[in-house]
């Protein structure tokens, strides 16, 4: 069953911008959706036999044949949203069979005719839009579980996701915006404003070296050698843990060895990082690379981490990082609500003459962690990929 909180035939264009404004509320305001090379000011459509269904981050494409404009037969691929946001949102690959007649209407690529991007599609005579919502799962079941490890931890081990954006109408009308699911009903009615959504989790802002800012000035979103994700490499730490809502894992455990960790399987781009409990402090040796190197101690209830040994990369688009960069998040749960709120302080003086400070929260996902496979698809972006 879908979520009714939105008009049938919504053009993505038209809301692009109220859900970068509202994306703050739970995640960086970074999306990537409506991109490149496509027209999104060009409608069109495209009706065509279903030959294949990509199910893959950060972009699932659909494929299917057509008649082209010469009236010979065309392979077109076609982009929708990643298969994390497609899954949590409660799209099967059930869904899509094989030699189904579709309809589709999107938008044209600008250089490549068999490429288009998806706004709504009739597959089996339904008609979905791609921000479409379906009911499939009841709240998570808590009573059981233990809000300690018999350690006498805190139990934040599960399987974690920041709260879903759904788009939703005001009484004002127009197209909508992404708003928090828990909120839709109050944001529908006029209760809440999208102002008062978004100041409940203001976002962090870095206060930039001139180097600092002259980098996220001269910053391009849309090209693969300044934007890890579209060649499908994890960003940061930090920007990872929210971004387009994935499903994300924490394990506490003991390794063979003995050594108490903490493990963190982030969902989006299937990376771990391995938090180790038992040290002091760092190695001397620490090999850079994308997560670092983390230590953790227990503060009361609440987790710290101490991360460095970072290569230079980008710690949230268009903001960039050195290998000086230094993140200490704090992890609390609410033993009321199981939300799991994570404070960050970040550090570089490359790059920031303050430090870039914010937070976030997860609460324990109804959608099951999964590793889903990235293949950038999009055709500018596709070559690039190693």
């Amino acid at each position: 069953m879908k979520t009714n909180c939105r008009s049938r035939g919504m053009r993505k264009r038209a809301v692009l911008a109220a859900a970068l404004a509202c994306a703050g509320a739970a995640m960086p305001a970074l999306a990537h959706h409506g991109f490149g090379l496509f027209q999104l000011n060009i409608d069109k459509e495209w009706t065509g036999t279903l030959t294949q269904m990509h199910l893959v981050n950060p972009h699932s494409y659909m494929e299917l044949e057509v008649i082209g404009e010469d009236g010979k037969p065309l392979q077109m691929r076609c982009e929708m949203r990643a298969a994390t946001l497609i899954k949590r949102s409660g799209w099967s690959i059930d869904m899509f069979k094989v030699g189904a007649q579709v309809e589709i209407q999107g938008h044209p690529h600008r250089d490549d005719p068999s490429a288009c991007y998806i706004e709504s599609f009739t597959i089996n005579e339904q008609t979905i839009d791609r921000n479409d919502q379906f009911s499939i799962t009841n709240p998570v079941d808590t009573s059981d579980r233990p809000l300690r490890l018999a350690s006498g931890e805190p139990n934040i081990s599960g399987d974690w996701a920041v709260e879903q954006l759904v788009l939703t109408i005001p009484p004002s009308g127009g197209h909508g915006d992404m708003v928090p699911r828990s909120l839709i009903q109050d944001y529908a009615s006029g209760a809440i404003t999208l102002a008062e959504i978004r100041a409940r989790n203001p976002q962090a802002r870095a206060v930039y070296t001139e180097r600092g800012k002259a980098e996220a000035d001269a910053f391009e979103m849309w090209s693969v050698k300044d934007n890890p994700r579209l060649s499908c490499k994890p960003t940061s730490i930090i920007y990872d843990w929210t971004f387009d809502w994935p499903v994300n894992r924490i394990t506490q455990t003991t390794t063979p060895e003995g050594e108490n960790v903490i493990d963190m399987d982030y969902g989006l781009y299937s990376f771990t990082r391995r938090i180790h409990m038992d040290m002091d402090s760092h190695p001397a040796d620490i090999a850079p690379s994308n997560g670092g190197h983390s230590i953790g101690h227990w503060e009361g209830d609440t987790l710290v981490v101490d991360t460095i040994g970072f290569e230079a990369g980008v710690l949230s688009p268009p903001t960039r990082n050195s290998d000086q960069l230094h993140i200490v998040e704090r992890y609390t749960m609410d033993p009321e609500t199981l939300a799991l709120k994570r404070e960050f302080t970040a550090t570089d003086p490359v790059y920031f003459t303050e430090p870039y400070v914010g937070g976030d929260t997860v609460l324990l996902s109804d959608v099951p962690f999964e590793r889903h496979p990235c293949e950038e698809l999009t055709p500018e972006f596709r070559e690039t990929q190693n």
